[in-house]
């Protein structure tokens, strides 16, 4: 993905080393299936339970077998998070008529404290709709590469824009709606994958620009198709149980994504009927 040349938002706030970092009990599978059931803000960081035990600063991440400085990956997600604001800015009054408010994207290192609560770096990538902010910590880059194979700038690019995703969805009131519907896997799902489909209408933006390049949209479709309810299933417990979903499936996620990117028209993501 080109984006060297692009614009770095503002709209981000470092809170790096403001705290020890932790770890989760259970070690690394135990770890993962926590990052998998909340990755792409499907969970609640609220639940989560506090740990004190200590665990090393995470380490940079690695883009095309080349070694990727925390610096370099604040610069990423301030290009990303700049490109996302340009987007959204033009597309969400031109298509919904609802007034455009950029949220913040809060990096972190180990914990981080929100509006709805206490995360964890394991608890991976997410949005609270309570402060409008955000929630990314750099080790799940490392995460998204060596764990779930799905390596790239633009898989990376693809976390960021679905976590804004659901920042579109409360500004337009659609978090709220299924938040007062209770816990609903079926609406939870739709949730998810409305946010996928907003992602790939961002990707549509960028490769008008001429910022997505050749594989671009595969490593995108990739990271998707890792993080469906039933590889993740599939994965952690040997078997699938398609009753208890909450993110959607491989292919639902791959096909919401590639809506989006090919159309850039968010009437085609109403998955919330």
């Amino acid at each position: 993905m080109r984006w060297q040349d692009q614009r770095q938002s503002d709209n981000v706030e470092d809170r790096r080393g403001g705290g020890r970092g932790i770890a989760i009990g259970g070690g690394g599978i135990g770890v993962l299936v926590i990052a998998l059931v909340i990755y792409l803000c499907g969970g609640d960081p609220s639940k989560l339970l506090n740990s004190s035990a200590p665990q090393d600063v995470p380490a940079p991440g690695t883009a095309a077998n080349k070694t990727v400085s925390q610096d370099q990956n604040m610069q990423f997600a301030r290009a990303i998070e700049g490109n996302l604001e340009d987007a959204w800015k033009q597309i969400l009054p031109a298509q919904t008529r609802t007034a455009f408010k950029p949220p913040k994207l809060v990096i972190f290192t180990g914990q981080v404290q929100s509006a709805c609560g206490y995360a964890e770096a394991a608890t991976g990538p997410f949005y609270c709709p309570g402060d409008y902010n955000l929630y990314l910590d750099f080790a799940f880059f490392s995460e998204l590469q060596r764990e779930f194979k799905a390596p790239g700038d633009f898989a990376q690019a693809y976390v960021i824009a679905h976590e804004f995703g659901h920042h579109i969805q409360n500004l337009l009131g659609t978090m709220d709606k299924v938040q007062r519907a209770g816990n609903n896997n079926r609406l939870s799902v739709a949730l998810e994958l409305q946010a996928d489909c907003y992602a790939g209408i961002w990707a549509n933006f960028a490769a008008k620009q001429g910022r997505v390049e050749a594989g671009d949209a595969e490593e995108a479709i990739r990271a998707a198709a890792a993080v469906g309810d039933d590889m993740i299933q599939k994965r952690t417990q040997g078997y699938v149980v398609p009753d208890s979903f909450t993110h959607g499936s491989s292919q639902q996620r791959m096909q919401y994504f590639t809506t989006g990117f090919k159309s850039g028209d968010m009437k085609q993501c109403q998955t919330l009927r």
